[in-house]
C-alpha cells in the first residue's frame, strides 16, 4: 500500500490562491472527490495533506478546511503539513495553537517563491529552532541555487526532520543535473534531511518526458539518502502538469524495477508511517 505525503486540495470558493493567477493550467478546483476516486484504485491507503501556499490569512482556514473533508466517510486524510510564516513575530503563538492539534503533522514555507535572504532573517531562523523538541517536521521545497540556505536551516535544529521536497526540485528540463546533483550530496549529510519522491516529472519537458529523463535523478537520491530516508508522495494535482496521478505511481514502480520488496516498502509507506506515527 501507499502513503501519499504531497497532496494539494484546492477550493477556489472557500480559501484564496493569490499564485494561482500565474498557473493557469492549475487555476482550477481540485477536489478530495476528484483525488481519491483515482488514489483508492491505485492502492494509495493514508494521505497527508501538504499546504497550497494560500494567502496569509487562510492558513488557519486550510487547515479546518482540510481536517473537516478527514472526517468524511472512507477518507484517507491522516494529518496535514500546515502553511507557516516563520518570518513573522506571530509565529510562535502560531507554533503552540497547532501543537496543540495531533491533527498538524508538519510545517512547511515555500521559499523558492520568496526573496533568497527571507530564510537568512535571524526571526526565521530563530523560529525554525523552536521546533526542537515538538515533533513536527519541516518540508524544504528549494531551488539547486539555494541548497546552501537549505543546509543552513538543516543545521540549525539537528533533531528535527527536515523533509526536501520534490527530490530538491531539479530543472531535468534544462539538463541541469550536474548543478544539482553536487547539493544533493551536500544536503543528504545531514542525518536529519529525508527527500521525498515526488513532483519531478513537472520538471522534465511536461509533454515528451520519458522515464530515462527521470532516472538519474531518482538513482542519484537514492544513492545519496539510501531507501531507509526516501518518502513517496504525489504532488497532485502539479502531477496532473506531467501525466497525472496514475503515470507517476507507474513511472514510481519502473523507477523501483529491481529493487527489493523491503526498499519499495520503506519507500511508499513504512518511512512515512515512522515520521508522522501513522497507523
Amino acid at each position: 500500500m501507499i502513503i501519499d505525503t504531497h497532496l494539494h486540495l484546492i477550493y477556489r470558493d472557500r480559501l484564496s490562491y493569490p499564485w494561482l493567477r500565474e498557473v493557469p493550467a492549475l487555476d482550477a478546483d481540485f477536489t478530495w472527490e476528484a483525488y481519491s476516486r483515482e488514489a483508492k484504485r491505485l492502492g494509495i491507503s493514508s494521505v497527508l495533506h501538504m499546504e497550497v501556499d494560500v494567502a496569509p490569512e487562510d492558513i488557519p482556514a486550510e487547515t479546518e478546511m482540510v481536517q473537516e473533508l478527514s472526517r468524511t466517510p472512507d477518507s484517507l486524510i491522516r494529518g496535514v503539513i500546515a502553511s507557516c510564516r516563520p518570518e513573522d513575530r506571530g509565529f510562535a503563538a502560531y507554533l503552540e495553537a497547532q501543537r496543540a492539534n495531533p491533527f498538524v503533522k508538519g510545517f512547511r514555507r515555500v521559499l523558492h517563491v520568496v526573496p533568497d535572504d527571507v530564510s537568512e532573517g535571524a526571526l526565521f531562523r530563530e523560529n525554525v529552532k523552536r521546533l526542537s523538541g515538538t515533533g513536527l517536521t519541516f518540508d524544504l521545497c528549494m531551488l539547486p541555487h539555494q541548497i546552501d540556505k537549505a543546509k543552513a536551516l538543516v543545521d540549525l535544529a539537528p533533531d528535527v526532520t527536515f523533509i526536501l521536497d520534490h527530490c530538491g526540485v531539479p530543472d531535468i528540463k534544462g539538463h541541469g543535473y550536474d548543478t544539482w546533483k553536487t547539493g544533493i550530496s551536500e544536503i543528504a549529510r545531514r542525518d536529519n534531511v529525508r527527500v521525498k519522491i515526488s513532483g519531478i516529472p513537472a520538471y522534465g519537458d511536461l509533454d515528451n518526458w520519458t522515464l530515462d529523463d527521470l532516472k538519474p535523478y531518482f538513482e542519484h537520491v537514492i544513492s545519496a539518502f539510501g531507501f531507509d530516508r526516501a518518502i513517496w508522495g504525489s504532488d497532485w494535482p502539479v502531477c496532473t502538469l506531467g501525466g497525472g496521478l496514475s503515470t507517476w505511481v507507474a513511472t514510481t514502480q519502473a523507477l523501483l524495477h529491481g529493487c527489493t520488496a523491503e526498499e519499495k516498502d520503506k519507500l511508499f509507506s513504512g518511512n512515512a508511517r515512522h515520521i508522522w506515527q501513522l497507523g
